[in-house]
């Protein structure tokens, strides 16, 4: 495991200071926390105040405030259901007494079932894409400036198939997919693969709204951020091996943009699927 790697797992997988309380680090990035940093510290959190056997299934969030990085997070869960099938949670992630998000989460135990799934996407294999480490080195070594070093040292290996001209964003479809991995041996345990999961699932979400228009999160024209994320874990996640991530955006309107998502291995099976809405909002020329 690379340090990068093993700091990244650390800041997930929050530290309990009670039965139902856990705070949580940053990286150091301003001007704000990322969401999927939340996402997965606040389901890291409500998955270690539940029974073994079960395991998440849902989880339906919002961002309240931006979250500041300079800060540690705390995270009060509440076990609001305990039933017979079904467990769920509920948590607040706070700063300074304010809550800057929360989250319902629900947990199942493992049942047998009526199955099927939509048909994976034909697309080119990994090993046939260059890492978006290789892409922002590229870049680097075309404008240094312009590239933050942590887009040189991500933890995450990620493969983005027909990646889009950041200086020059041309309109096209809102489909977009990456695959990715966690390049290292993190072992057996269920909720440390769910919490990197949803971790990533905040990675490009809200860019594929933007794809049909000549913008990029990026562009000083914009004001974005994620409103909302939801999370539906289908199937027994791996994230140390390959998995692609597909997001389309079928509307945006009214200053807000309509996000999708599935993960499937290479086998082609649906392992989760991902929903979030987004402000992209235009500024008006001062």
């Amino acid at each position: 495991m690379t340090k990068h790697l093993e700091k990244l797992i650390k800041q997930l997988e929050v530290e309990a200071i009670d039965s139902y309380l856990f705070i949580g680090d940053s990286p150091r990035f301003p001007p704000r926390i990322f969401g999927g940093q939340v996402l997965a510290q606040a389901l890291n959190a409500a998955s270690r105040t539940v029974s073994e056997d079960r395991i998440a299934h849902s989880m339906h969030a919002y961002f309240l405030r931006p979250g500041d990085p300079s800060k540690r997070i705390v995270y009060e869960v509440d076990p609001i259901r305990d039933g017979n099938s079904f467990t769920t949670r509920r948590v607040v992630a706070k700063q300074e007494g304010k809550a800057i998000f929360n989250t319902s989460i629900s947990f199942q135990g493992l049942e047998e079932g009526l199955e099927h799934q939509a048909t994976a996407p034909t697309v080119p294999q990994p090993e046939d894409l260059e890492t978006d480490a290789e892409y922002w080195e590229r870049k680097a070594r075309e404008n240094p400036e312009a590239v933050h070093p942590a887009m040189l040292s991500h933890p995450i290996e990620r493969r983005t198939i027909d990646p889009r001209d950041e200086d020059n964003p041309q309109p096209k479809e809102a489909v977009q997919h990456f695959w990715f991995r966690v390049p290292g041996n993190i072992g057996d345990d269920p909720v440390r693969h769910q919490t990197l999961l949803a971790y990533i699932s905040d990675f490009g979400l809200l860019d594929a709204s933007l794809l049909p228009h000549p913008y990029t999160p990026s562009s000083q024209e914009l004001q974005v951020a994620s409103l909302d994320h939801a999370i539906w874990f289908h199937q027994a996640v791996r994230v140390d091996e390959y998995l692609l991530y597909t997001m389309d955006s079928p509307s945006a309107s009214g200053g807000r943009g309509m996000n999708r998502g599935s993960f499937y291995n290479r086998e082609g099976v649906l392992i989760a699927s991902t929903a979030q809405e987004s402000l992209i909002r235009v500024r008006k020329p001062s």
